[in-house]
C-alpha cells in the first residue's frame, strides 16, 4: 500500500508547489511560521542539529546518496511528507536555475530574548540593522566557526530564514541560537544578567589587541553603510578600533565582526 506521506508532483499549478515556493517572501514565510533550506549538505547538518524538515521535496531523477537516504527516512518516522517533482519545479520552488537536488520546508525557530541560554557560550554576535542576507548569513557561519552560542539581531535587520541568508549560513542557521529584539529590549535583557557589550568605534577606543574582553562577550556590528548609531556606541562597555593601512576607511560589516570575534575567542582562551 503506497505511504500517504509520500507523493508526487508533476504540475507547476499544483497548490503545494505554490506554497513552497510563496515561503520565499517574507510576507508568507512570516504567515505560514515556515522557511525554506536547500542543499543535501545543509539538510544533513539540520539533522545531526536535531532539525528536522516537516516537507523533504526531491528532484526525481536526483544521484542516490547515502545521507538522502538517512534524511528520507527520519523525516518520514518523524511524521514528516516526502515530496518528489521534477528539476523544474523544484528550480521554480527554490528560485535557482540550477536548483539542489533536495530542499526542506522549516518551522521558524523561537527568536524570542527569552529562548537565549547566554551561559551557552563565552562569545555572542549581535548585529544592528544588518540589510544584506549575505552579510548577515557570513556572521552565522563566523559563530559557528568560534563556538559563539548564536547571534542577535537589533532593530530592522534582514530576515534571518529568507532563502539568501539560509543559503549564505551554509547550515549556521541550524547551529546557532538567533533572536530578534529592539535596542532598547536588548539592552534590559543584557544588563539583567552577565555580558560584556563590545564595539568597534572610533570613539574612545582602544586598540583590538590585547583589549580587556571578558565573557560572556557580546560583539555589535552596524548597519552596512552607516555604521552604528551615536548611543548605541556610547552605551557599549568596550570600544576598540581596528587599524586601516590602505585607503579604505572601514571593513565590511560582516568582516569586521569576523575579525573581532577572533581576536576575542584569543583573547578568552588565552
Amino acid at each position: 500500500m503506497p505511504d500517504p506521506r509520500r507523493r508526487q508532483i508533476t504540475g507547476f499549478s499544483n497548490p503545494t508547489v505554490k506554497y513552497l515556493r510563496s515561503l520565499r517572501e517574507k510576507k508568507h514565510r512570516k504567515a505560514a511560521g515556515k522557511f525554506l533550506a536547500e542543499g543535501l549538505r545543509l539538510l544533513t547538518d539540520a539533522r545531526e542539529c536535531g532539525r528536522l524538515p516537516e516537507v523533504l521535496v526531491m528532484a526525481d531523477n536526483r544521484d542516490a546518496h547515502p545521507l538522502l537516504a538517512v534524511l528520507e527516512r527520519a523525516v518520514l518516522d518523524s511524521g514528516g511528507e516526502v515530496i518528489e517533482t521534477s528539476p523544474d519545479i523544484l528550480s521554480k520552488i527554490t528560485g535557482k536555475n540550477n536548483p539542489q537536488a533536495v530542499a526542506g520546508v522549516f518551522a521558524e525557530f523561537d527568536t524570542s530574548l527569552s529562548a537565549l541560554a547566554r551561559d551557552r557560550s563565552d562569545i555572542w554576535l549581535v548585529a544592528q540593522a544588518l540589510r544584506d542576507p549575505g552579510n548577515l548569513g557570513t556572521m552565522l557561519r563566523t559563530g559557528d566557526a568560534v563556538g559563539a552560542g548564536g547571534l542577535i539581531l537589533i532593530d530592522d535587520c534582514a530576515d534571518p530564514f529568507s532563502v539568501e541568508a539560509v543559503r549564505a549560513s551554509m547550515g549556521a542557521v541550524f547551529t546557532q541560537q538567533i533572536a530578534q529584539a529592539t535596542w532598547q529590549d536588548f539592552l534590559t535583557w543584557l544588563r539583567g544578567g552577565d555580558g560584556q557589550l563590545v564595539a568597534a568605534s572610533l570613539r574612545d577606543a582602544v586598540p583590538y589587541r590585547g583589549a580587556p574582553y571578558a565573557a560572556p562577550c557580546f560583539i555589535l556590528v552596524g548597519n552596512e553603510s552607516q555604521g552604528l548609531p551615536e548611543d548605541y556606541e556610547t552605551a557599549c562597555d568596550l570600544r576598540v578600533t581596528m587599524p586601516m593601512r590602505g585607503r579604505a576607511d572601514s571593513l565590511n560589516a560582516a568582516v569586521a565582526g569576523s575579525v573581532l570575534a577572533y581576536e576575542v575567542l584569543a583573547s578568552l582562551e588565552g
